[in-house]
């Protein structure tokens, strides 16, 4: 049983079922498909401990979002615990975070956002061609367009249009609000 569940092909296909259902959403990969597909000589009872381990230390892997240097510590010490994992899993984890980690990243972060998110942003500098008042016609106005969605949505797009006077407007509080961050990231 050992042997089987140190198989390194094995181990890459197990961990790229867990990714694909615990970070993409994959509910047809279950705890039976992958013991039948991957391990079916291993029983039931020496599988599922196995698999608690393994998607224990891939969930504590990606919620940290470890660095390549965080994952070697976290894996050798993972070889060094009573119970934990063989440096040839320990291999197979860290050639597998390296290949997946900006996927399973990406599909965390999209997880996590409840709302729409900026998308893009461009913005120029024009003369104002039409006013109620022609005193305003060919005065500066800073146009502003954002591309606002949810990934996997289309995008809508805002247009504002900002005057000289509203520009700095935007521009003070952006400073107030640049102050407020410094002044909280000052060590105390």
């Amino acid at each position: 049983m050992a042997g089987e569940l140190e198989s390194c092909k094995a181990l890459s296909g197990l961990l790229s079922g867990l990714a694909q259902k615990d970070f993409h959403g994959h509910s047809g990969i279950t705890e039976d498909l992958l013991r039948s597909q991957l391990y079916p000589e291993v029983p039931l009872e020496e599988f599922r401990p196995f698999l608690a381990k393994m998607t224990g230390i891939l969930k504590s892997i990606a919620s940290a979002d470890m660095d390549f240097n965080q994952l070697e510590a976290f894996l050798t010490a993972q070889t060094k615990k009573q119970g934990g994992i063989t440096s040839d899993q320990a291999a197979v984890i860290s050639k597998f975070w390296k290949s997946h980690k900006a996927k399973i990243r990406e599909s965390l972060m999209n997880q996590s956002c409840w709302d729409s998110g900026l998308r893009g942003l461009s913005w120029r500098v024009d003369g104002k061609s039409q006013s109620r008042h022609s005193a305003q016609i060919h005065t500066p106005v800073a146009i502003m367009e954002l591309e606002i969605g949810k990934s996997g949505q289309e995008s809508e797009f805002l247009c504002l249009e900002f005057d000289e006077a509203k520009v700095n407007q935007v521009l003070k509080t952006l400073s107030e609000v640049e102050e407020s961050i410094s002044t909280l990231m000052q060590p105390t």
